[in-house]
């Protein structure tokens, strides 16, 4: 497939700046197109991966899920802007259970047939992987520099044993690795788990919040669209009568500090992530939490980060293991893509 593939690509020029000749059978490397789907943006990119190196992102580019009917246009909408011959295997990383078809993305209305998708995409080969599959896939090609140690020993990810990656985004994504010789990427439903309060002010909010959606799941307050369903749960236990903002305005109020509520929002949320992010570090067994994502870069540079790390650490008879337990953050401009195009390397 690495020569065919080679073949095929030898007489078409390239934009993106990858090498794109043909050594391909000496170097044992090519191209693939990898793909991140969330429940807001959708990420394409063409990718150079090779045994024993992390892979090589190619051009960013960006599309709303709103603005598409469904993936393959979004694809075609790529194919468009990329104005080049694309490469015949892809890895698409969505923000769904993969185990069923067709699937139904989590936070989105879009719905993914593998069969058909391959079909009217031309391609040889296609894997489709959960996002926080693909995430941890990236953890375990992501050099040590690019894991920003945020607090317990800084030790660096264990040889032997469980990584717990998690990082709130559209959704709560959740995924683990078991290092046992080579690495095993096990995917997780785990933010659709229920969501525990700890104090009181967490009793008054859920109580809110199951009188508004019933089950309150950890991925309702932990997440994007959590801030903004903590904000007016506050609200209501204040007796608040605030306006509906979006949550891109409402992040940003929160995070330069101009709306108290909002920040206090954001506080509640940091702990809510803490916990949920401990309690999942004990069910997994891990040796170390990787977090990831966008909002985690954003809500670590917030001084209400700090209630993350006191929920966290605050499990009782856990509290000392807790404490010492390695946390970094995947400090990667692209992570999603940089995982699918991980995954890539070890699927494809």
């Amino acid at each position: 497939m690495i020569l065919a593939t080679a073949r095929r690509m030898r007489n078409y020029p390239r934009r993106d700046g990858l090498a794109g000749h043909c050594g391909y059978a000496v170097s044992m490397t090519r191209d693939i197109i990898a793909v991140d789907i969330g429940g807001t943006n959708a990420r394409f990119c063409r990718a150079r991966i090779g045994e024993g190196s992390p892979p090589e992102l190619g051009t960013i580019r960006k599309y709303r899920v709103a603005d598409h009917p469904g993936l393959a246009d979004a694809w075609q909408a790529f194919a468009r802007d990329e104005a080049a011959f694309l490469p015949s295997q892809a890895v698409i990383a969505l923000a769904a259970p993969v185990d069923r078809t067709p699937i139904k993305l989590t936070n989105s209305p879009w719905i993914v047939d593998p069969v058909e998708l391959k079909h009217r995409l031309e391609l040889d080969r296609l894997v489709l992987v959960n996002d926080f599959v693909a995430m941890a896939h990236g953890v375990t090609a992501m050099p040590r520099d690019r894991l920003r140690h945020l607090f317990g020993l800084d030790e660096g990810l264990p040889e032997t044993g469980t990584i717990s990656v998690i990082g709130p985004g559209t959704g709560l994504g959740v995924a683990l690795i078991s290092r046992q010789g080579s690495p095993r990427i096990i995917a997780t439903e785990g933010g659709h788990m229920d969501f525990a309060a700890i104090d009181e002010m967490d009793d008054a909010l859920l109580a809110r919040l199951r009188s508004r959606f019933g089950r309150v799941s950890a991925e309702r307050v932990v997440s994007g669209p959590g801030l903004s369903v903590l904000y007016q749960a506050l609200a209501g236990v204040e007796g608040q009568d605030v306006p509906e903002l979006e949550d891109a305005a409402l992040w940003r109020v929160a995070l330069d500090g101009s709306d108290r509520l909002a920040v206090r929002a954001l506080e509640r949320l940091c702990r809510g992530y803490g916990t949920v992010a401990g309690d999942l570090a004990l069910a997994h067994g891990a040796g170390a939490v990787v977090l990831a994502g966008g909002l985690t870069a954003r809500m670590s540079a917030s001084p209400v980060f700090a209630a993350f790390q006191e929920r966290f650490i605050a499990k009782g008879r856990y509290r000392s293991r807790m404490g010492e337990m390695p946390v970094y953050f995947a400090d990667h401009p692209e992570a999603g893509l940089f995982g699918a195009a991980a995954a890539g390397a070890a699927l494809l």
